[in-house]
């Protein structure tokens, strides 16, 4: 007898070769019916013997294409309908729009032996794509995921692609970017001055180009990169002077891992992201012999480095022979460029020529960057390659809410059912194109999602945009939540646990509930709320902003707070630098309070100290004080003293005892990089003592650290040493980042948390 049943399937399911995967699944098994798309993900219907469905129902569940990742699967019998053969029926969208829509897959093997096959019809073709790679997020206008939807419309396919796109027997099968030489997409190259540069192969002259030391904006899946060669410190120190960039490190593109293993250090763990089917920016420990030019990634150990992800990279990469720098083409503190009007314009004193091609970036995607961390990757930027491929929290939201993130390093996020879409990097919203591309990407996800918010969480801070556009929104119940507490919750989230923990929340920047500028926070908290248990101490930020871009400002203050007149009889190289006549007006600010905001930021600190040791006086780009203290660091060398003082129902960190013994070895010539070491070591004894004296108060035993400062990889591994070998449990960030960028799946869990409580 006949058995029917009808499977409807949730997940990445469309665009990733799902429906030949079960039309040849069905073949095998001599199964009768229909697979079709619709609007909320797959739907089958199929009819045979029921041991064979049975299986093909298993079959389909347990082993589904390597793309595609199944959410859930509900199955029900229904009444035998007597089809006679199992075809794929068009997309059906009469139902409510959602379909979780795949992240861009890099280049698969097939396609790449078929890039570099003479004899092959794409041979040397920059958009050559299948079912198991390409484009998709960047390129997605609306769902479901059809051609007619995506940028790829106005490419009619040839007849050899059509036949390709209709055989469910062929990889391209329903690829909706399948293209090819004659119908597809093309290369154009074009002078700096707009000029169209007439050459018979784009390519190989653009390889030319890179190979005698020019600069090339490129346009790739997400956006533009400048591109150059990453051992001619020439070319590199021109692409640093005219993108006015003069510290922050480039990212680097290789051939493949051979090539990355005579650059950097690179592990298991580090090659399988590295090769992975996201291709992120991977952080990776410089070889001593390192041969890319000093000034792409100056003051640092490591380098942030990636493998071709698309087939116009493999070309690049392999034609020219060289090691390529590859970064975000924008200018400093702007979002990426995607558009080529706007290439043509904002990257005109940058770029020496253009490579571009005619396929529209419909939503710009940065790099991903991640690094290695105990053998598992951990997120430091999510976006191509992971965005929009949603998180799955234990539990469903009762609303949907839109959560606007922070200020900086800004990434906002939807929730529906128990998924949260996390957004792209969106950057700092410090001017208007980033605030512009917000809004278009919160726009974006709506529509390509089908969600409505009936919520919105943002930040405390009032002069942050993205809590401005928060105020903005017109019908919708508005949750603000304090900075700190999102980050905390966003690691518990990460880690998909609830209930009440130790927070240590260590960052730069971040609005407390008494109106100061936290930063080196201790809570204990759960979803619902916090209590703040300890702090270090608040120190002046002399000139507010100006402070934090010239750390030596606040190094001052701490030493004044300290010493006072006597702050200039220590003898140390520090305050013979400091220009009196100068810091006799600061000081003033201090004592009247102008402009001289108090805050508890572990992230000031950091900077502080760097500037204190004559690291990093002043920085070109955010982090880099603390980041270099970091790299100083030799190894293990003691540490120094530090006391809590009562305040409130909590502690106070005092930073005196501390200063004073840095000033102390600074007096005696100490080495700068143990000065670091002993830095670093005393800041994890204060995350152990403090978390320490909250275990024994409260009886709590588990630890979240987060916060933009535990991207220190030393303070994170010492930190977490210590709390463990103590028998806490210590949680840490992963899928998503532990900076500002993770910031919003924490106020949504907040959000979620307080809508339940009726609060």
């Amino acid at each position: 007898m006949k058995f029917r049943a009808e499977m409807r399937i949730r997940g990445i399911v469309q665009g990733v070769g799902f429906r030949p995967f079960v039309y040849n699944l069905a073949m095998e098994h001599g199964l009768f019916g229909y697979v079709l798309n619709n609007s909320s993900g797959v739907l089958i219907d199929v009819e045979g013997g029921k041991p064979l469905v049975d299986e093909f129902i298993l079959r389909v569940r347990t082993r589904p294409p390597p793309l595609a990742v199944i959410f859930d699967m509900q199955v029900r019998e229904l009444e035998p309908a007597g089809y006679e053969e199992f075809t794929i029926k068009a997309s059906d969208g009469d139902e409510e729009k959602f379909v979780p829509i795949s992240p861009e897959i890099a280049t698969c093997p097939d396609c790449l032996e078929e890039i570099f096959d003479p004899s092959d019809r794409r041979h040397r073709y920059p958009f050559t794509n299948c079912t198991n790679c390409g484009p998709r997020f960047t390129i997605v206008k609306d769902i479901p995921y059809d051609r007619k939807f995506t940028t790829m419309d106005p490419f009619e396919m040839c007849p050899q692609c059509r036949a390709e796109y209709e055989n469910p027997m062929d990889r391209r099968f329903h690829a909706q970017p399948n293209a090819c030489p004659a119908c597809g997409p093309r290369l154009s190259l074009f002078h700096r001055n707009g000029a169209p540069v007439r050459v018979p192969d784009v390519l190989a002259e653009s390889c030319r180009l890179l190979k005698e030391g020019a600069i090339l904006a490129v346009k790739g899946l997400g956006g533009y990169h400048l591109a150059c060669d990453a051992l001619n410190e020439e070319a590199v120190t021109l692409l640093r002077s005219r993108k006015y960039r003069e510290y922050k490190p480039f990212a680097v593109m290789v051939r493949d891992v051979d090539a990355a293993r005579r650059i950097c250090e690179v592990g298991e763990e580090e090659e399988k992201l590295l090769t992975g089917i996201q291709r992120p920016i991977v952080l990776l420990r410089k070889r001593p012999d390192c041969p890319t030019a000093g000034n792409v990634s100056p003051n640092q150990k490591f380098h942030g480095l990636m493998l071709p992800y698309t087939p116009l990279h493999h070309l690049l990469v392999r034609e020219s022979g060289l090691v390529l720098v590859m970064t975000s083409g924008n200018l400093s503190s702007e979002p990426i460029v995607y558009k080529d009007d706007d290439s043509m314009e904002v990257l005109k004193g940058i770029a020496d020529y253009y490579l571009l091609h005619d396929r529209e970036i419909h939503i710009r995607t940065d790099d991903s960057v991640c690094r290695v961390w105990r053998g598992q990757g951990t997120m430091l930027r999510r976006s191509r390659g992971y965005v929009p491929f949603p998180l799955l929290m234990p539990f469903s939201f009762r609303e949907r809410i839109l959560s606007c993130g922070a200020e900086l390093k800004n990434a906002f996020s939807l929730t529906r059912g128990n998924f949260v879409f996390m957004s792209h990097h969106i950057g700092d919203l410090e001017n208007l194109e980033t605030f512009t591309s917000f809004e278009e990407g919160i726009r974006h996800f709506k529509r390509i999602f089908n969600i409505e918010p009936t919520a919105v969480a943002y930040d405390l801070h009032p002069e942050y945009l993205s809590t401005k556009y928060a105020h903005s929104l017109d019908g919708i119940r508005k949750i603000g939540v304090q900075h700190h507490h999102a980050h905390i919750v966003s690691c518990m989230g990460d880690n998909g646990i609830g209930g009440e923990i130790i927070g240590v929340s260590f960052d730069g920047t971040g609005y407390g509930t008494d109106g100061k500028i936290w930063g080196g926070e201790f809570l204990v908290c759960d979803e619902k709320g916090f209590r703040r248990a300890a702090h270090f101490e608040y120190f002046p930020l002399p000139g507010g902003e100006k402070a934090i871009k010239q750390p030596w400002r606040i190094a001052a203050a701490l030493l004044d707070g300290i010493y006072g007149d006597g702050m200039f009889d220590l003898g140390i190289d520090f305050v013979k630098d400091i220009d009196r006549g100068k810091w006799a007006v600061i000081r003033k600010m201090i004592e009247r309070g102008l402009n001289s905001p108090l805050t508890s930021s572990a992230g000031r600190l950091f900077d502080a100290v760097s500037a204190l040791l004559g690291i990093r006086k002043e920085i070109h780009y955010e982090g880099q004080a603390a980041i270099e203290l970091e790299m100083a660091a030799l190894e293990d060398a003691g540490s120094y003293p530090f006391r809590l003082r009562g305040e409130g129902d909590g502690y106070a960190i005092v930073l005196e005892p501390l200063i004073r013994e840095m000033i102390a070895d600074l007096q005696k010539g100490t080495a700068c990089g143990i000065l670091s070491a002993r830095f670093h070591n005393t800041m994890t004894e204060i995350v152990l003592h403090v978390c320490r004296k909250i275990r024994e108060e409260s009886g709590l035993d588990r630890v979240a650290l987060s916060g933009g400062v535990f991207q220190n990889t030393l303070l994170l591994e010492r930190a977490h040493d210590l709390l463990r070998k103590d028998g806490l449990s210590v949680f840490i960030h992963h899928r998503v980042p532990p900076n500002d960028g993770g910031i919003a799946l924490g106020q949504s869990i907040i959000a979620e948390a307080l809508i339940a409580a009726g609060q």
